[in-house]
């Protein structure tokens, strides 16, 4: 049987550009989302259309008890896991620290951190050698903002994403003894409509001229790279980053 690996929010975006990368390269895909059931449906019958198998699930990951439903539907549906992807996230609207409420900051920890942190727990019950499983691979998408900052635009953003690098690092070193493998990857600006949920649409254009390689970068082009640090070709890659932004 071909290898299973959740993808979380994964109805857009490099999301669902993973999950389909994913399917081509042999994995059974889960293909999360929380609110959009159209365009994930979409995702799934694309990878289905090419000879893939796909499910989709819905579930909120700012909702440890969602994402535990999640994971208990996997198993029914598809079997033990061995891989997870941690890409499900949010933007909010660009503001300074002063002027961000407790609640945007709760939400966005809830949904880039939280959630990230609650899904590797399950992942970890079902794929940790010491606890029976087979081992595995856990990927993060983090964002070049933790290295930048996003000062006057997106600090939460890029404090929580700091969080995800963190987290990589500390997790990966835990659970390399159990067959387990976490990486991230960090993209820049890449052409998806988060920027527009973000009340930015024009953002990536708008940001080409700070970018060496003068363009934004695809979700295509973030695809290859985790499903890189989620197959075999990189059975000896832990607790690593790969930076996917032109240069920035």
């Amino acid at each position: 049987m071909n290898p299973v690996v959740i993808v979380t929010g994964a109805s857009r975006g490099i999301g669902a550009a993973t999950a389909v990368l994913a399917a081509q390269k042999g994995w059974r895909v889960v293909v999360n989302y929380s609110q959009n059931q159209e365009a994930a449906e979409s995702v799934a019958q694309t990878i289905r259309a090419a000879g893939g198998e796909a499910m989709i699930v819905q579930a909120d990951v700012a909702e440890e008890g969602q994402i535990i439903r999640m994971f208990k539907e996997v198993d029914t549906h598809f079997g033990p896991i061995s891989g997870l992807v941690n890409n499900a996230g949010v933007v909010d609207t660009t503001a300074s620290l002063q002027d961000m409420s407790w609640e945007r900051i709760e939400r966005m920890f809830r949904i880039n951190v939280f959630g990230s942190f609650i899904a590797a727990r399950e992942a970890l019950f079902r794929m940790s050698t010491k606890r029976g499983g087979p081992g595995g691979s856990i990927v993060n998408v983090s964002s070049a903002a933790s290295r930048l900052g996003g000062g006057g635009q997106y600090i939460d953003y890029a404090a929580s994403k700091g969080a995800i690098d963190t987290f990589t690092l500390g997790l990966a070193k835990e659970v390399a003894a159990e067959g387990v493998r976490v990486n991230a990857v960090r993209p820049g600006v890449i052409d998806t409509d988060i920027h527009a949920s973000g009340g930015l649409p024009n953002r990536a254009k708008d940001l080409t001229p700070l970018i060496p390689m003068q363009r934004p970068g695809r979700a295509d082009e973030v695809a290859q790279a985790i499903v890189w640090l989620l197959g075999a070709e990189s059975s000896y890659t832990t607790g690593s980053f790969v930076d996917v932004t032109g240069g920035r």
